[in-house]
C-alpha cells in the first residue's frame, strides 16, 4: 500500500527562498519551465540525477522515460524508485533540470521487488542475434561480435544536442581512434553506434557522418567503430532491448525526443554494465570493455 508523504511547505518557505535565489543567479532570462509528472525508476544521489518516467509535457515532450539533473539537495532522503513526484522542468539552452519537486506519494517498503526481466539488457543477459545493416550497406548481426568485448550506443546524425548524440559520437570515434593505434586492443574490442532514424539515416549518410568524427582529412578506418541502422521494426526491437526511448518531436518532426544508453557487452555476448546518461568518459567506458575481456 502506498502511502502520502508530506509536501514540505511551510517548515521550508525560507529555505526554498533562499534556494530560488540562488538558482536564479545560474538560470537565463530565456529559461522555458514547463510541469512535469511522473514516477522516479532509478537514482543516482552522487551525481544528482534521477531517471523518470513521465506523463506527456503539453507543448513540448511526448510521455517517456529520461533522466534528469536534480538541483534540490534535500529531496534526496525521499526520491526513491517508485516514487510519485510533480516538479518544475527548466529547459535553458543546452542545460535542462528538474527543481521545485513535490514528492506527493512514495513506495511501500514492504513491496515485493519487481520480477527480472529476461527480454532486457539487464546485467547478465544474453543480447539476441540482432541484424541490421552497416554504414557500408553490409548485413551485420550482432553475433558476429562475439569473442570481442562491445560497446553499442544509440544516435540520429541530426541531433542538436551537443551532450546528447554529438557527444556520444565524439566519445566513440575519439576511443576508435584510440584503439586503432594500440595493437594489443584494436582486434579485442568494437563499438557500434545505432540509428534509430532510418528514413535519414541511411548507410551512405552514416558513412559520411561516421567521416565527419573520424576526420575527412585522413582514410576512415571502421574497423573498431561502425554504425549501422535497419528498418523501423528491426531498429525498434534494438532499442526496446537495450531500454532506449525514442519519439519524433511533434513539433518538429526531423528531431526526435529520446533517452541516452549506452552498453557493455562481454564477448560470450551478455550484458556487463549499462550506461543511463551522458557523463561517462572514453576512459571510463574503455577499462569498462577491458574487463569484460
Amino acid at each position: 500500500m502506498r502511502y502520502f508523504i508530506l509536501i514540505l511547505f511551510s517548515a521550508l518557505v525560507l529555505t526554498a527562498c533562499q534556494k530560488s535565489a540562488t538558482q536564479s543567479t545560474n538560470t537565463s532570462a530565456e529559461a522555458k519551465r514547463y510541469a512535469l509528472k511522473g514516477t522516479v525508476v532509478a537514482v543516482d544521489k552522487a551525481k544528482k540525477k534521477a531517471t523518470v518516467k513521465h506523463e506527456e509535457i503539453p507543448g513540448y515532450m511526448d510521455a517517456m522515460t529520461m533522466d534528469f539533473p536534480v538541483r534540490e539537495d534535500w529531496v534526496w532522503e525521499d526520491l526513491n524508485p517508485g516514487a510519485d513526484i510533480f516538479a518544475d522542468l527548466v529547459v535553458d539552452a543546452d542545460n535542462y533540470w528538474l527543481e521545485k519537486i513535490a514528492i506527493s506519494a512514495a513506495p511501500n517498503p514492504n513491496q515485493p521487488p519487481l520480477p527480472v526481466r529476461e527480454d532486457v539488457a539487464q546485467i547478465g543477459n544474453q543480447i539476441p542475434d540482432f541484424t541490421l545493416t552497416n554504414q557500408d550497406g553490409k548485413r551485420i548481426n550482432l553475433k558476429d561480435y562475439r569473442g570481442k568485448a562491445l560497446a553499442i550506443t544509440f544516435i540520429y546524425s541530426r541531433c542538436p544536442l551537443p551532450t546528447y548524440c554529438i557527444l556520444m559520437s565524439k566519445n566513440f570515434s575519439d576511443l576508435a581512434i584510440q584503439l586503432n593505434q594500440n595493437v594489443e586492443l584494436k582486434d579485442k574490442i568494437r563499438l557500434l553506434s545505432v540509428s534509430f532514424d532510418p528514413n535519414t539515416d541511411t548507410p551512405a549518410k552514416l558513412k559520411e557522418y561516421g567521416q565527419g568524427y573520424l576526420g575527412k582529412d585522413a582514410k576512415p578506418d571502421f574497423t573498431v567503430w561502425q554504425l549501422a541502422t535497419g528498418t523501423d521494426k528491426e531498429v525498434k526491437a534494438v532499442a526496446d532491448f537495450f531500454g532506449l526511448r525514442y519519439e519524433v518531436d511533434p513539433n518538429d518532426k526531423t528531431q526526435f525526443a529520446h533517452s541516452l544508453r549506452t552498453v557493455v557487452v562481454a564477448p560470450d555476448g551478455k550484458v556487463r554494465k549499462v550506461f543511463s546518461g551522458n557523463e561517462w568518459t572514453t576512459g571510463e567506458l574503455l577499462k569498462e570493455l577491458q574487463t569484460a575481456l
